[in-house]
């Protein structure tokens, strides 16, 4: 019975946990006050190291080695946050929606270059990315502890002095710089890291999906991360990931209404966000009643 349900739903669990890591992408700038939705451009980044890097520099006969896989996922962090660095110092500088405008121009603009260049396959793609397992569901050895290393990772950070600066610059900058702490540094310190993470995602993803190409990161990609960390909370890190693997998996619970079911999947998410305004997870879930004396 559990073997069946494993492998008719292991794409779609491995699929979830992918998804809930990339939602910690947008969450890290999102906590030092930053409306950013560029992850889906360094999502897209890191997929498309990994199909070249496979295809053409290491390309093998059989099984992909799982070595070259993680280093793959190394580079496309790399890759990610050497990008961000460039994008985020002049981009940073503007805030709410102005800053949430010119990532989704700096999205539009990958998506465009992607398909204009011979070595990303341009419209169509790449296709045949080797396959470092045998089957989808053992791709979670891979991407469960990733999620958990990025979960125990933006956890700590949130307590550190760092993220109590990001915390700080969220909730008054100004007041935050006269206390002596650098909004610039701390804000692309948490663009940064974030885009890290989703080029790390990226990476395994596109071996995931055997395929890679510009519509992996396009505007409605970033919407559907917002939406990820909006309904899950973004004011806790088990938010995003509650809420990635949830909006994740809804369409395939939805899926018994038939053509209908992306109408419901879009009245729950409005449902949501008027009756659970901080998201499913939220610091009042965990705070402890006040008993009166």
């Amino acid at each position: 019975m559990f073997e069946s349900f494993f492998n008719q739903y292991g794409f779609l669990m491995v699929y979830m946990v992918l998804q809930a890591t990339l939602a910690l992408s947008l969450y890290l700038p999102l906590t030092a006050g930053q409306l950013s939705l560029a992850s889906p451009g360094f999502f897209a980044l890191g997929g498309y190291i990994a199909a070249v890097m496979s295809t053409t520099v290491w390309a093998t006969n059989g099984m992909f080695p799982i070595p070259y896989l993680l280093l793959e996922m190394l580079l496309g962090g790399l890759a990610s946050g050497l990008l961000a660095v460039v994008v985020g110092v002049p981009a940073l500088r503007l805030r709410g929606i102005y800053l949430a405008l010119a990532t989704i121009a700096f999205v539009e603009i990958l998506r465009v270059v992607s398909l204009n260049l011979t070595i990303t396959g341009g419209a169509v793609g790449i296709f045949g990315i080797p396959q470092p397992f045998n089957s989808s569901l053992e791709y979670m050895w891979v991407a469960l502890p990733l999620l958990i290393a990025c979960v125990i990772f933006t956890a700590r950070l949130e307590k550190s002095r760092i993220g109590r600066a990001f915390v700080a610059i969220r909730e008054d900058e100004l007041a935050a710089d006269a206390m002596g702490v650098n909004p610039t540094y701390h804000k692309v310190l948490a663009f940064v890291i974030g885009a890290m993470i989703a080029g790390m995602v990226g990476a395994i993803t596109a071996h995931f999906l055997n395929t890679w190409n510009a519509r992996q990161g396009t505007f409605d990609a970033s919407i559907n991360i917002l939406a990820f960390v909006l309904i899950g909370g973004s004011r806790m890190t088990l938010g995003p990931v509650v809420g990635g693997m949830l909006l994740t998996a809804l369409p395939e619970i939805l899926r018994p209404v038939g053509d209908v079911r992306l109408i419901v999947n879009g009245f729950l998410l409005t449902l949501g966000a008027v009756l659970l305004p901080q998201g499913l997870i939220s610091p009042r879930v965990f705070k402890r009643k006040k008993v009166d004396v």
